[in-house]
């Protein structure tokens, strides 16, 4: 038999054949299936992935020949070998999982059944070399539910296409990529150890009570098994650092690979993401989300190139990145999405501000954090201020698995870190909120609409004012926090206006707060960047829930502001364990049960079979797909001139990430009305036209009529 090739490198002076290539997969995905032990199907699925490549089609498409379904080829021989649920994920290793199908479709369907139909070019060959191990029976009972199921196919799906891209990507670059080399976790604990030391002995009442919050962590991590956990922790109570130590004593205790925090900001990820570097190296932390940039030169040094290679697969030790990233990657279908999960077993995954899990989604992300922790070995910590009681979810979908508190004395802790007292008003207009404002030197305002935010912005002085919303692009958000705290620091005017984004995670200290009408959870978090460090009196730290006359909240914003309402009514002490755990049962039931999957993903998996395809395209965390618009300003000026050059790659889009904003697709068609964006690749990407249109303090406008004059 001829040698039949899986790959020819770039420059034709080197070879695989389709045997190495099969055989250097399955050792690779049987090592990453080793973290919740599906070696046997992992290696299986590596010598069945590309047995369609045995085809002399295939072979000449090598010699530049048309294209040629060889996933298809595996799929047929999985069935045949009674491994027919390995099919789903060989048949999507480059397209992607597809839905499983029924009966009825025909060969020119994209399902899995209608593919297993079709006529494939003769591949038999591979039958001379390959020879497939012995297979045990499948254990059906383990997976009780189509979740499950598909749940473990997505995770054998991602060590194959891992194993797949890195075994490709070693032959093609003729060595191994520069992965790995991490220091070990029991070293990084140590790293963590020597960053807290000099807060022991603790000089203030504040900082005792954060010393212990912290100890207690150390000690349930020593203790701790896969499993749920909640951390309780009042804002400035030091609860990041102290997840991260409970997260590393736990990993060390058990073996485990790495820890994973996920937060619902950029603007958390790049506050938390910078001190995890300090704390542990920045060779040992990736921050992995849209704005996140690891390719830094066109000719990337090793370090360099191992981050950028470890974004893609989390095979780091530490990892910071956005609760958006991690949940849309758990239901997608897509290689690139998927690639990264089978780093989820064995972990330890802090969901920091887990109020702020969308609602539309909330019963498949439990679902998903459960079976996470049921079958890969995964810690799961729960990490608020202000928690979601999540037990009610688990008890709706029939969970029995008991989540643990991991912080002692969580009412004493609360207790001890009251700073600010809670106060309501209503203002007549914007206007006079507006002037309030101006006569308070460091205040911060966070309002429901980014408009509401932009007007209140331009009419305060000048001096120390700063406006926060989304459409302000990552790199001047994080340049404008940056400022803000320097300017609390040392006493100059500070008055912020903000969206949400704010309120959670972001560490500012302001001696006033005002909260628009929001949720109770809204309202506490922005209650935390009030009197954070207990400095100053109680009863002069003031967060004041206000109302405009003749407005309403937003749409999105109107139960939870209806949800508070209820509670305020009902319960003498809003910020109360008993008021928080009120709160969030009756804003679900006023939400409804029922639309806590809004898209009826559970149900999909338990109504028809494996539906991979259709289930991604519903997991869209991000509301109305929100289009990027890439804004030609400061270091983003000459990346957009690439754009316009034509140049397209991962490395251009990523750098191009802290130069861009998301529009809502009405935004977009008032942007494009209005002649302010270009279109370019047909519609598929949009630059910002109008500089007027985008100011680095206030962000991008929309509220603007251009006039045109043609001479």
């Amino acid at each position: 038999m001829a040698k039949k090739l899986a790959h020819i490198s770039e420059d034709h002076s080197r070879e695989q054949t389709v045997y190495e290539h099969l055989t250097g997969t399955a050792e690779l995905a049987k090592q990453f299936a080793a973290a919740f032990g599906a070696e046997e199907d992992c290696y299986l699925l590596g010598l069945l992935h590309d047995i369609g490549k045995y085809s002399d089609a295939f072979q000449h498409r090598l010699d530049g020949g048309v294209r040629v379904d060889h996933s298809t080829a595996g799929a047929k021989e999985a069935c045949a070998h009674g491994v027919g649920y390995l099919a789903l994920a060989i048949a999507g290793h480059h397209g992607g999982i597809p839905n499983f199908g029924s009966r009825a479709d025909t060969k020119n369907d994209a399902t899995l059944s209608g593919r297993l139909k079709r006529d494939l070019e003769p591949y038999d060959d591979w039958k001379t070399e390959v020879t497939l191990p012995p297979v045990k029976p499948f254990n059906m009972r383990e997976f009780n539910t189509g979740f499950r199921l598909s749940f473990y196919i997505r995770m054998l799906f991602s060590c194959l296409v891992d194993a797949d891209f890195i075994d490709t990507e070693t032959f093609m670059d003729g060595a191994l990529a520069p992965r790995g080399n991490y220091d070990a976790l029991p070293a990084l604990l140590n790293r963590l150890e020597t960053y807290i030391a000099p807060w022991y002995p603790p000089k203030t009442e504040l900082n005792r009570k954060r010393c212990s919050i912290l100890d207690a962590c150390k000690a349930s991590g020593s203790t701790a098994a896969p499993g749920v956990y909640t951390l309780t922790v009042p804002t400035g109570g030091g609860k990041t650092t102290a997840a991260m130590a409970f997260a590393l004593t736990a990993a060390v205790q058990n073996c485990m690979s790495r820890v994973i925090y996920a937060a619902p900001y950029t603007s958390i990820i790049d506050q938390n993401a910078d001190t995890f570097e300090k704390i542990f190296g920045t060779e040992n932390v990736i921050e992995h989300h849209s704005s996140a940039e690891y390719l830094f030169s066109e000719s990337p040094n090793p370090a360099e190139y191992r981050k950028m290679l470890a974004a893609e697969n989390w095979d780091a030790p530490v990892i910071a990145t956005t609760t958006v990233q991690l949940f849309e990657s758990l239901f997608a279908s897509k290689p690139a999405r998927c690639r990264k999960l089978h780093n989820l077993a064995n972990s330890v995954l802090i969901l920091d501000e887990v109020q702020t899990l969308p609602m539309p989604y909330l019963k498949p992300f439990t679902a998903a954090l459960a079976e996470l922790s049921r079958k890969y070995g995964v810690i799961v910590v729960l990490c608020t201020a202000t928690q979601p009681a999540l037990d009610g979810v688990f008890a709706d979908l029939k969970i029995d698995l008991p989540i643990k508190e991991i912080c002692p004395n969580v009412p004493e802790n609360f207790e001890t870190f009251r700073r600010t007292k809670i106060t309501q008003h209503t203002f007549d207009s914007t206007e006079s909120l507006t002037a309030e404002l101006t006569t308070l030197p460091q205040v911060l305002c966070i309002v429901n609409r980014i408009a509401d935010a932009q007007k209140i912005y331009q009419a305060l002085p000048k001096d120390g004012a700063y406006c926060l919303t989304t459409h302000l692009c990552p790199a001047h958000r994080k340049a404008r926090i940056k400022e803000i705290r320097e300017h609390l620091k040392i006493g100059l005017p500070c008055r912020v206006v903000s969206t949400s984004l704010i309120e959670a995670g972001v560490d500012v200290d302001f001696p006033r707060v005002y909260r628009e009408e929001a949720g109770l959870d809204s309202v506490l978090q922005a209650a935390g960047r009030c009197n954070r460090e207990g400095k100053r009196p109680l009863d002069e730290s003031l967060v004041t829930v206000f109302t405009v006359q003749n407005t309403t909240p937003p749409p999105y914003m109107r139960q939870p502001a209806a949800a508070m309402k209820n509670i305020s009514k009902r319960m003498e002490d809003i910020t109360s364990l008993a008021a928080i755990r009120a709160y969030f049962e009756f804003y679900r039931d006023l939400y409804g049960k029922e639309d806590l999957d809004r898209e009826k993903i559970l149900i999909a998996f338990e109504n028809e079979v494996l539906p991979f395809a259709s289930v991604a395209e519903k997991e869209r965390v991000i509301e109305s797909c929100t289009t990027p618009v890439y804004i030609p300003i400061d270091q983003g000026e000459a990346l957009v001139e690439r754009l316009y050059r034509g140049e397209r790659s991962r490395t251009l889009f990523r750098k191009l990430g802290p130069y861009s904003v998301n529009v809502y697709p009405q935004q977009l068609a008032a942007l494009r009305e209005a002649g302010a964006v270009q279109s370019i690749d047909g519609g598929a990407l949009y630059i910002l036209a109008d500089p007027r249109r985008y100011d680095s303090a206030l962000g991008l406008t929309l509220d603007k009529t251009e006039t045109a004059l043609f001479i």
